[in-house]
């Protein structure tokens, strides 16, 4: 009879043991777990996402109402100019040694990767596009840049080329410093 309640209870002992501990273990664990709260820090990039839009949406109005200005200019231009007049393009001279004190590294004319968000791989892309310069980027739509990062694949859907045109317009027209401050307020060109 003896060894009968001896076997219960080398039985017994070590469930009561085991569970007992796994309660402690537990109620330990919950006790000393923390709880870290993000929310405050999303919400401020929200904001710093929601202002940067509202920045972009401005110059973009902008640059309509301005592009609208200059069609309406020009169509009043062609009209009064004569058919046998060709059409002359003032290209704006590119000064190298402006552009490395603005952005700190030498910097080559029409090099697309003075564009924040545009790389070699991207560059390449859209020499194969058609774009080659700063200023035909600064004339491209946001959609057509789209268009060519989407001819990339999976890869390259990470980039938003929404501030690109307006980039490459700066870097055209050689507002190197204004470029500069641009990338630095806006996390190196990204939105």
């Amino acid at each position: 009879m003896d060894f009968e309640n001896m076997n219960i209870w080398c039985w017994l002992i070590p469930l009561l043991v085991g569970a007992i501990c796994g309660i402690l273990g537990y109620l330990i664990g919950k006790g000393s777990s923390t709880t870290i709260d993000n929310s405050g820090e999303l919400n401020a990039w929200k904001d710093k996402n929601a202002k940067l839009q509202a920045d972009l949406d401005a110059c973009n109005g902008k640059l309509k109402v301005a592009s609208t200005a200059a069609a309406a200019g020009a169509a009043t231009t062609a009209a009064s100019l004569t058919a046998s007049a060709p059409a002359v393009e003032t290209k704006i001279p590119f000064d190298a040694a402006a552009a490395k004190a603005a952005m700190g590294k030498a910097i080559k004319e029409d090099d697309l990767k003075v564009v924040e968000g545009i790389g070699p791989k991207i560059e390449g892309m859209f020499h194969d596009g058609g774009i080659k310069t700063w200023k035909e980027l600064s004339e491209t739509a946001v959609a057509r840049c789209q268009e060519i990062l989407d001819g990339g694949g999976e890869r390259y859907k990470v980039h938003n080329p929404a501030s690109w045109p307006m980039q490459a317009k700066m870097a055209y027209e050689g507002k190197w410093a204004e470029l500069a401050k641009w990338q630095d307020e806006h996390d190196h060109g990204k939105l």
